[in-house]
């Protein structure tokens, strides 16, 4: 099973990134599907922990059930992509003030595809 039928459809996922000289970060996330590609997004923007290893390593893990499955963190974006993500985000998890910070400044412009390794 790929990683994208194992988490596709979840609520929430936890990510792990590396942390020189620390406990690698693990932090709960929200993921979409579209396209068959899945995505995240930092809620607290530049300013998340994770998100900022994420851009910096490139690399981590998503935990699916009791594994960690190595993971690759790809910045996207672009207008239709974007667009298409927010949709997402509205669609899978309710037209809340949660889900609209997930599609407005900071959270927008820090769209991540998620690759398995």
């Amino acid at each position: 099973m790929t990683l994208f039928d194992e988490i596709a459809g979840v609520r929430e996922v936890t990510v792990v990134l590396p942390a020189p000289g620390r406990k690698p970060v693990r932090v709960p996330i929200w993921v979409v599907a579209v396209d068959g590609e899945l995505y995240v997004r930092s809620w607290k923007g530049d300013d998340g922990v994770w998100y900022r290893r994420a851009r910096a390593s490139g690399t981590g893990a998503v935990v699916v059930g009791n594994e960690e499955r190595p993971t690759r963190f790809v910045p996207v974006g672009g207008a239709e992509l974007d667009a298409a993500v927010d949709r997402e985000f509205l669609r899978k998890y309710g037209d809340s003030r949660y889900s609209r910070a997930m599609i407005e400044p900071p959270a927008a412009g820090t769209t991540m595809r998620l690759d398995a390794i």
